[in-house]
């Protein structure tokens, strides 16, 4: 049996048994708020459990180092999204310790690339059209300092309504213990 196999196998059961009612809530985070954070597995049940969150009281978003790295990338659009449509009042923007991204070694990610298929001629007409590899794929030295800097580039972004408080934190992933970085209330 395939890994498709046993999910969808599993699904009907949990359609058909009904267990998804227990989780029924509506489009709009109860809470207010929406969190971005890292994509860590260790993170999925933890980090809400940690927080005294229940299923449909945050937006939750999540990508490699819960970072904020364009301003007018999916990240930054799916919190805009949140804030003027969902009625997000408060933004968490939470890293944690041990995170793959302060680790990261860009090199190692592209040799990988090539040595799954993709043709290393790629990788100089990206460098040619102005896509520099290593810069794109980089992830970060320090976890505080990524979250300073990505609470500032929602904070300051130019569609951000300065009205919403946006908090970074740090999370420790095998406690789920919050360090609070950046309170966000004191800049409104």
């Amino acid at each position: 049996m395939t890994l498709l196999s046993e999910i969808l196998t599993f699904n009907e059961s949990f359609v058909q048994e009904k267990r998804y009612e227990k989780y029924s809530t509506t489009k709009f985070p109860d809470k207010r708020i929406v969190i971005l954070t890292c994509m860590d597995a260790r993170l999925t049940e933890l980090l809400p459990r940690s927080m005294n969150l229940r299923n449909g009281d945050a937006k939750i978003i999540k990508s490699a180092g819960a970072a904020v790295t364009h301003p007018f990338g999916g990240i930054m659009r799916s919190i805009i999204i949140a804030v003027y449509e969902l009625q997000a009042d408060e933004v968490f923007i939470i890293g944690h310790h041990d995170c793959g991204m302060s680790s990261l070694n860009t090199s190692k990610i592209i040799k990988t690339m090539v040595d799954r298929g993709i043709d290393q001629r790629l990788f100089e007409t990206l460098k040619y059209s102005g896509i520099d590899m290593e810069d794109w794929l980089r992830g970060f030295n320090d976890v505080t300092d990524s979250v300073k800097q990505s609470v500032e580039n929602v904070r300051n972004h130019p569609l951000m309504d300065p009205k919403v408080a946006v908090h970074g934190l740090v999370a420790d992933p095998s406690t789920g213990q919050l360090n609070t970085i950046i309170d966000g209330y004191h800049f409104l």
